[in-house]
C-alpha cells in the first residue's frame, strides 16, 4: 500500500480512537484512561514489532534517531493526555476537528524545521482545516 492508504486508514482508526475513547472516558478519570490506552498501544506495537523481526533494528539505533524518538514519545504522550482530557469534558464532535488542527501545525514546522515548502496549496489547504474547525468547534 501507499502512503495514502496508510493514511487513509489512519484517519478511521483515529476517528474511531475518538468514539471509542469518549465513551470510554465517560466514567473515568483522563490520567487513568491515556494509561490504559497507551498499555494497549505499547502491547500492541511491540507485538508486531516482534511478529514482524523488526525489534531486530535495536541493535543498529543512532543515539539521534533514539533522542528523536523519545522526544517524539514525550510529545504523544502529553497530546494524548490533553485529548482525553479535552473529551472527558467536551463533545467529540468538536475536540477532534480543533485536534486536527494539528495538521496546520506540522504544515507550518515541516517547513521551519524540515525544509518542505510552503505550497500555496498547503497555505489553503491550511486555511481551510482552520475554517472547518473553527466552524465546528462553534457549532451547536
Amino acid at each position: 500500500m501507499n502512503w495514502f492508504l496508510w493514511s487513509l486508514l489512519s484517519a478511521v482508526f483515529a476517528a474511531a480512537t475518538a468514539v471509542l475513547a469518549k465513551i470510554g472516558v465517560s466514567h473515568v478519570d483522563p490520567n487513568l484512561a491515556t494509561a490504559i490506552r497507551t498499555t494497549v498501544i505499547l502491547v500492541l506495537a511491540w507485538g508486531i514489532a516482534i511478529g514482524l523481526g523488526s525489534h531486530q533494528g535495536l541493535a543498529t539505533l543512532d543515539r539521534r534517531s533514539v533522542g528523536m524518538l523519545v522526544a517524539s514519545g514525550v510529545a504523544t504522550g502529553l497530546s494524548w493526555l490533553c485529548y482525553f482530557r479535552a473529551l472527558a469534558t467536551g463533545p467529540a464532535s468538536k475536540v477532534a476537528p480543533v485536534d486536527k488542527l494539528s495538521v496546520v501545525f506540522v504544515i507550518l514546522l515541516s517547513s521551519l524545521i524540515l525544509g518542505e515548502s510552503l505550497t500555496p496549496g498547503k497555505v489553503f489547504g491550511g486555511a481551510l482545516i482552520v475554517a472547518g474547525a473553527i466552524v465546528l468547534a462553534l457549532s451547536h
